[in-house]
């Protein structure tokens, strides 16, 4: 069973009625809730935890991390995002949601600005598969229409994807790469772009099965992971006893 932490800043919920009214139990438990159904094995975790929650038992213990921040970025402890990084490193799985490209730790792995452009307007976002055969995207249509949401658009100040899998179109005429993979040492990384706090995005069926694609698409791989430093030569060198 894919052992899931789903974290999130969770200080939107605390200071705004709005925020609380859509998502009563946290943008984490939401997405905590639809993942359970998936069979995966789900614990949340928030900023204000001792460590944030992200002890390293927490981490050692997580094959897939899902991370949503949005005002709190600085207040995320440098070791911390250290230790993410190299359980990443080591073959755990990470899903970056929303406004979560300028986290700490998203900017670390990219090693960019992550900046974008932004305008909250009650938008329609229509997210493009273009890449059809990923299996992010499987069991979807051509595309998944959000009737409001907030606006990213480009430029986006990322590394090219290695694979890009959605393209946003919003009703103000920008267009922003929404679905980006990476793979960082042995762990792969997911951004996906929709989900501000204060629209039902989290609610929405066919980005449910995004991110619980994404989270089987991310898993660790069972495969023996490289060894680093000096070798030993498998094959017999002239002049080495």
């Amino acid at each position: 069973m894919v052992k899931v932490t789903v974290w999130n800043e969770n200080r939107h919920e605390q200071k705004d009625q709005e925020v609380r009214d859509v998502y009563p139990e946290g943008i984490h438990g939401a997405i905590a809730a639809f993942l359970e159904n998936e069979d995966f094995e789900v614990r949340t975790a928030t900023l204000d935890e001792a460590e944030h929650g992200l002890t390293e038992e927490v981490l050692n213990s997580t094959d897939v991390l899902l991370w949503w921040g949005h005002i709190a970025h600085e207040e995320v402890q440098d070791e911390i995002v250290e230790r993410v990084k190299q359980r990443v490193l080591d073959g755990m799985g990470l899903i970056v949601l929303h406004s979560g490209h300028f986290s700490k730790i998203f900017k670390t792995l990219m090693g960019t600005s992550c900046d974008l452009k932004w305008r909250e307007a009650n938008e329609k976002e229509r997210i493009w598969i273009v890449d059809p055969s990923h299996p992010i995207v499987e069991g979807l249509g051509e595309y998944i229409e959000l009737e409001r949401e907030e606006m990213y658009g480009e430029h986006f100040d990322i590394p090219a994807p290695d694979e890009l899998v959605m393209v946003s179109w919003f009703q103000g005429g920008e267009v922003f790469r929404s679905g980006c993979t990476y793979r960082r040492g042995n762990g792969k990384v997911f951004y996906f772009r929709p989900g501000h706090e204060t629209y039902p995005t989290y609610y929405n069926v066919e980005v449910q099965k995004v991110i619980s694609n994404a989270v089987k698409w991310a898993k660790p791989t069972n495969n023996t992971k490289p060894v680093y430093g000096n070798a030993k030569p498998l094959e017999k060198l002239d002049g080495m006893n």
